[in-house]
């Protein structure tokens, strides 16, 4: 049998030799973390007495990134649509591209303190972006083109992060039982998942050095599921989220023990895989912190929205240095 080809021949009248300014479609997981940190951060400065000035410049930073990353995918399909359709068409990077509703999703919560109805634009567009999106990604699987090597955590992205996101959303406009359809999708979704994810982890070959920082996205479900839950319930941390929160500080252990193993190579910026965990634990811990005076966990709140923007914070500082060695 032939090895199955896992992206689209570019057409030999395109180039495929991109300029600088077609950035890579993973990028936009550093957009996804930065918003996330910066939502986290805006939650935490009103809870907590913070100035709020600290959070709109987080988030305006995070919303340049944003457009930035937005106008240089637009960008490369005009100008080099051979690099997008490899993109589109090769089974492990495109699960990236559900970054871009996602993205779009949480632009919508950053803009609804300001401007509600654009705020609904952004999320509309979000929303029907991702179930399109996972629509074509997400049930093309079922046909039986999947491989245990492209079986990674960046699967959870359009099924299990996206409707997460839209379940975000939904709660923050008061519309907590479309949201509820929404975190059902995603939770059952994940469930789907975990398991094989997991034992293509355990059983099949070692993921390579430049892939491995994809594991960090394992961080995000317990969380991001746990703030979706939570948007849509009112806040309350009742024990099912508490019984999420418990799954989540477990992967972390486990992602803590392997960071010698994913950084054998240095530092890149794919580690931003770990960001929407890091940003989702952060805004967790404040719904913490808010409802400490009905359960016992209102300790750890603060320590967990610590936690979550110093890995936000760590992840940047990185990059930056990063970006200046390499200029």
């Amino acid at each position: 049998m032939e090895k199955q080809q896992i992206t689209e021949k570019p057409s030999s009248s395109e180039t495929c030799s991109p300029n600088g300014f077609c950035l890579p479609v993973n990028y936009f997981s550093i957009a996804l973390g930065m918003l996330s940190g910066g939502l986290a951060f805006r939650h935490g400065s009103a809870a907590l007495g913070i100035p709020g000035i600290y959070a709109h410049v987080f988030l305006a930073i995070a919303a340049t990134i944003w457009a930035v990353l937005i106008v240089s995918y637009v960008y490369k399909w005009i100008y080099f649509a051979c690099v997008a359709k490899q993109e589109l068409g090769n089974i492990i990077q495109c699960c990236f591209i559900s970054l871009i509703p996602i993205t779009t999703i949480l632009m919508g919560l950053v803009i609804l303190p300001l401007n509600r109805a654009t705020a609904i634009g952004f999320m509309t567009v979000g929303i029907i972006g991702q179930l399109l999106f996972a629509a074509y990604r997400a049930a093309g699987l079922w046909r039986g083109t999947h491989t245990i090597e492209a079986t990674t955590p960046i699967i959870y992205l359009p099924s299990v992060a996206s409707p997460f996101a839209s379940a975000m959303a939904l709660g923050a406009l008061h519309q907590q039982h479309w949201g509820m359809l929404f975190f059902g999708a995603g939770m059952f979704s994940w469930l789907s998942l975990e398991s094989s994810i997991l034992h293509r982890l355990r059983t099949a070959t070692p993921l390579p050095g430049a892939t491995r920082p994809v594991i960090g996205i394992q961080l995000a479900p317990a969380f991001v599921g746990c703030a979706a839950y939570l948007a849509t319930n009112g806040g309350h941390v009742d024990l099912f989220a508490e019984a999420l929160i418990g799954y989540g500080l477990l992967n972390l252990v486990y992602l803590v023990r392997l960071i010698p193993w994913v950084f054998e190579g240095g530092f890149t910026l794919s580690m931003w895989a770990y960001s929407f965990g890091f940003g989702s634990m952060g805004n967790v811990g404040i719904y913490l912190y808010e409802d400490r005076g009905f359960n016992d966990l209102g300790i750890i709140g603060i320590p967990l929205f610590v936690l979550g923007l110093s890995g936000i914070a760590l992840l940047a500082i990185a990059s930056l240095a990063t970006v200046k060695r390499r200029s």
